[in-house]
C-alpha cells in the first residue's frame, strides 16, 4: 500500500515519518510488522516522486495574474485569482498616505471612476468601508463584494476616490481561468448507516459534507484519509468539524466542513472515508480525481454549515404557510433579510415590495429572487426588477436588475440547506442610488410586500411560478420593517412533514395530421408541462390543437401547415411568442446572442437579415386559454377535465401561417418552441416517408369536426358544453 502523496521527496519522507504515531495509536503492531511497513514505503518512494506531478507548485497562491504598476505611494504586490470570487494580494506595499484609497475594481477600459471598492478589511463597523491603510509586505484576501465574480472585472486598482487618481494597477487577463470547488460523489453507504449528499471540496484542504448521516455506532470510528484503490489501515485521522480528533458522535443529516491536518491536502490523497480504526473496517467512502483543479486553502473560504452561529431575529412572517418564512432587523442604513423556504435546488423563492401598495402585484415590483446555485455551488440572492410579467428578453420582464444594465443591490451574508429547507441571509440598503429598478424601503409606515416560490430556468433566473395560494401571496400583506417583536410564526420550517405531488398526465401524441393550429395556455401545474419535460415551465405553453404540448409525428419530404396565434406585438412581451422549428430542447432564439444563438439549428418560422439578425416569421393574433377561477390543476386527474376549467379567449386580428416541408436530411428530434422565451413547447419527433401512422385517429377527427364548427362560428368544442 502507497503511502499518502506530496509534492517532494522530502515532504513524502516527512509525511511518512508523521504516520508512524499515528498508526501506533490505534493499530497493534509489532515492530517487525513496522519495518515491513516502511521497506515497502521505501520501495514505493519513486511512486511518490512520480506522483508529484498530481499538485501545483508549492506555495500555491492560485491562478497568477500579475503584478501591481506603481504610479503613486509605493505599491507592491503580486495579485492572484483564488477562485471565482477571491483575489490574493501577496505581500502588499502602500504608504498608506493617500486621503481616500481603496482596493478598486471595475470593468471599463482602465481605472476609472467608473469602478467599485473591495471593502478591507471585509468585516468592518460602519456603514463606509474604511480608508486603506499603511501595509508593509501584508499578504491580503479581498472578497469581490455584491455577488460579483473575477470574468466580470478587468482591473483592480489601489485608487483615490476623492481625487479620481490611480496609485497603482493590474490589469486581469481575458477569459482567465480561476480554480474552482469540485463536487464530488456522496458517501458510498456500507455500514452504520453512512450517507450523505454530494461532498465538495471547497480548496486545498477543506472538505464540505452536507446532509451527513452516521449512527455513532461505531466504537473508534473517525473521518480518514490515505491512498490505494480502496481505504486501509495506512490512513490518517482527519479532525472532526469541531477540530476534535475524538471518535465520532451520531449525526443526523447535518452540514458540517472538515479539514486536513499540518500541510496535508487534498493533491497528497486519493479518498476520504469514515473508518472504525479498532477493527480495520470502512463505513464508506468517495474518491478524490486526479484532475483536480480546486482553490487554494488560504482561509478564504466561509461556508454556513449546521454548526455555524445564526443570528436571533425577534421578527418573523409566515407568508406562505408551511412553505415560506421571512425575518428581518433593521442594521442602520440596511435591511437584514433572511429567508427560509421548503423549497428543492431547481427552485427559487422571492419576497419584496409590491409594484403598488395596497395589493399585491407583480408588475413593477422590486423583488430579490435567492437560491442555492447549483453549478456555482454557492448560495445567491440576485435584485430583480419586474416590469411585465413575461420571461426577460434582456430589457423587459422578470428580470435581474444586471441583466438590464443596472446593478445587483443585494449583499449575500450565508446560506444553509438542510432537511428539506433552504435558508439565504441578505442585506440591502434601504435608499440605493437606482431610482428605477430600486424602490426605497420605507422605514416610517407599512408597506405591501409579495412573495413566491417557483422554478429556476436554465439561465438560473426566475421561471413563472404556480397562480396558487401556496405559491404566492394572493393577499395584501403589510410589514412595517421598523418594527420589533412582530413575530407570528408559530412553528418552524423544519418540522414541516413533505407532501407527495400530484400524479402527472399522461403525455399525449399527434401522428397523422398535416395541419395544426398553434395557441397559448396554462402549464396545467405540477401535473403538466414540467412532469411532461422535465425542465422548469413559464406558467404558460404551446396548446397544438387543443393539447397541451403534444409530441408531434412528421415525416420528411411532407409538407404540414401551422395556424399561429401566439401574439404579434413585440411591445407585449407577455402576448408575444413567435412559433418557430429548431433542434433546440430550449428555444428562445431572440434571447440568445453569439455563441449561444449558433448552437441552434432553424428548421422553420425564422428569416436571417443580412447582418445575420433572426426575423421571426410566424406570428399572429394573440389567443390563449385562460382559467375561468383559478388554476385547479392540482384537483383534478386528467388534462380534459382540466381543459373543462378553461376558456378560450382571442384578441381581433388573423392567425400568423407557416407553410413547412420537412428537409428529408431532418434530424430524429426536433422541437417547436417561441422565439421570444424559452421553454415554451416541445417534440417533433421526425420519421421517413411512409411510416408515420396515417389512419383516421381520434386526433385527426377532433380536428376535422373542429375545422366544421368553426365555418359555423363556433371556435371551440367546448363552447357546445
Amino acid at each position: 500500500m502507497s503511502p499518502i502523496r506530496s509534492n517532494t521527496r522530502r515532504q513524502a519522507s516527512t509525511t511518512r515519518r508523521a504516520r508512524i504515531p499515528s498508526i501506533a495509536q490505534g493499530l497493534t503492531i509489532t515492530w517487525s510488522q513496522l519495518i515491513v511497513v516502511a521497506s515497502v514505503a521505501a520501495l514505493l518512494n519513486g511512486l511518490v516522486c512520480q506522483a508529484a506531478g498530481r499538485a501545483p507548485p508549492e506555495p500555491y497562491y492560485g491562478r497568477f495574474i500579475g503584478d501591481f504598476t506603481n504610479f503613486a505611494h509605493g505599491i507592491k504586490g503580486q495579485i492572484y485569482a483564488v477562485d471565482e470570487s477571491t483575489l490574493f494580494v501577496k505581500s502588499f506595499a502602500y504608504d498608506g498616505t493617500g486621503p481616500d484609497a481603496f482596493f478598486w475594481v471595475g470593468k471599463t477600459p482602465r481605472p476609472s471612476p467608473e469602478g467599485y471598492i473591495i471593502p478591507y478589511p471585509e468585516e468592518y463597523i460602519g456603514i463606509d468601508p474604511p480608508i486603506l491603510q499603511a501595509h508593509n509586505n501584508t499578504d491580503i484576501i479581498l472578497r469581490l463584494p455584491m455577488g460579483k465574480r473575477i470574468k466580470d472585472i478587468r482591473w483592480l486598482s489601489v485608487w483615490c476616490r476623492r481625487f479620481t487618481v490611480d496609485f497603482g494597477e493590474v490589469f486581469i487577463p481575458p477569459g482567465i481561468d480561476v480554480p474552482k470547488p469540485r463536487v464530488l460523489p456522496e458517501f458510498k453507504r456500507l455500514a452504520h448507516g453512512l450517507r450523505s449528499s454530494n461532498i465538495s471540496v471547497l480548496d486545498a484542504k477543506t472538505f464540505y459534507i452536507p446532509n451527513l448521516h452516521y449512527d455513532g455506532a461505531g466504537p473508534d470510528a473517525y473521518f480518514w484519509v490515505g491512498n490505494g484503490s480502496e481505504p486501509n489501515i495506512m490512513g490518517i485521522k482527519v479532525p472532526n468539524e469541531m477540530g476534535s480528533l475524538e471518535p465520532l458522535r451520531g449525526y443526523q443529516g447535518e452540514d458540517i466542513e472538515i479539514q486536513l491536518p499540518g500541510s496535508l491536502t487534498v493533491y497528497d490523497i486519493d479518498w476520504l472515508a469514515v473508518w472504525c480504526v479498532e477493527y480495520r473496517h470502512n463505513f464508506g467512502h468517495v474518491y478524490i480525481p486526479r484532475d483536480l483543479d480546486v482553490p487554494p486553502a488560504l482561509g478564504q473560504t466561509k461556508i454556513t454549515t449546521t454548526t455555524t452561529p445564526r443570528p436571533v431575529y425577534s421578527n418573523c412572517r409566515e407568508i406562505l404557510p408551511n412553505k415560506l418564512q421571512v425575518k428581518w432587523e433593521l442594521q442602520g442604513e440596511y435591511l437584514q433579510i433572511e429567508l427560509f423556504g421548503r423549497i428543492t435546488e431547481d427552485q427559487y423563492m422571492a419576497f419584496g415590495l409590491s409594484g403598488v401598495n395596497g395589493r399585491p402585484q407583480m408588475a413593477q415590483s422590486d423583488v430579490v429572487v435567492a437560491f442555492y446555485d447549483t453549478n456555482a455551488r454557492v448560495f445567491r440572492a440576485e435584485d430583480y426588477f419586474i416590469s411585465d410579467l413575461s420571461q426577460c428578453d434582456g430589457q423587459r420582464g422578470v428580470c435581474p436588475d444586471e441583466r438590464i444594465g443596472a446593478r445587483n443591490d443585494v449583499i449575500v451574508v450565508s446560506g444553509d440547506r438542510k432537511n428539506g429547507v433552504t435558508s439565504i441571509r441578505y442585506k440591502r440598503l434601504l435608499q440605493t442610488n437606482e431610482a428605477i429598478y430600486d424602490a426605497p424601503i420605507p422605514t416610517d409606515r407599512e408597506v405591501s410586500i409579495i412573495a413566491a416560490i417557483g422554478p429556476l430556468n436554465s439561465r438560473k433566473e426566475a421561471n413563472a411560478h404556480l397562480h396558487t395560494a401556496s405559491d404566492h401571496n394572493p393577499d395584501d400583506i403589510r410589514i412595517n420593517f421598523s418594527a420589533r417583536n412582530d413575530h407570528s410564526c408559530k412553528n418552524s420550517l423544519y418540522d414541516v412533514k413533505d407532501v407527495s405531488g400530484p400524479k402527472p398526465w399522461p403525455a399525449r401524441k399527434i401522428e397523422g395530421v398535416r395541419k395544426f393550429h398553434a395557441s397559448i395556455g396554462p402549464t396545467g401545474g405540477k401535473r403538466g408541462y414540467t412532469a411532461i419535460t422535465g425542465v422548469p415551465s413559464w406558467g404558460i405553453a404551446w396548446y397544438v390543437n387543443d393539447l397541451l404540448i403534444p409530441e408531434i409525428t412528421v415525416e420528411r419530404g411532407a409538407n404540414y401547415e401551422f395556424y399561429i396565434e401566439g401574439g404579434n406585438d413585440p411591445a407585449q412581451p407577455a402576448r408575444y411568442h413567435p412559433f418557430y422549428i429548431s433542434d433546440s430542447p430550449e428555444g428562445g432564439l431572440g434571447q440568445k446572442i453569439g455563441l449561444e444563438a449558433r448552437k441552434q439549428k432553424v428548421y422553420a418560422g425564422v428569416e436571417f437579415d443580412e447582418d445575420g439578425n433572426a426575423i421571426p416569421t410566424a406570428s399572429g393574433r394573440y389567443c390563449e386559454w385562460e382559467h375561468r377561477t383559478v388554476d385547479r390543476s392540482a384537483e383534478i386527474d386528467n388534462f380534459e377535465d382540466y381543459k373543462g376549467t378553461l376558456v378560450y379567449k382571442c384578441e381581433d386580428g388573423e392567425p400568423g401561417y407557416l407553410n413547412w416541408t420537412v428537409p428529408s436530411d431532418a434530424p430524429d428530434l426536433l422541437y417547436y418552441q417561441c422565439f421570444t422565451h424559452n421553454n415554451l413547447g416541445w417534440k417533433i419527433n421526425v420519421v421517413n416517408r411512409g411510416t408515420a401512422n396515417f389512419a383516421i385517429g381520434s386526433h385527426l377527427i377532433l380536428y376535422a369536426v373542429s375545422t366544421v364548427f368553426s365555418l359555423i362560428g363556433i371556435t371551440r368544442i367546448s363552447q357546445l358544453t
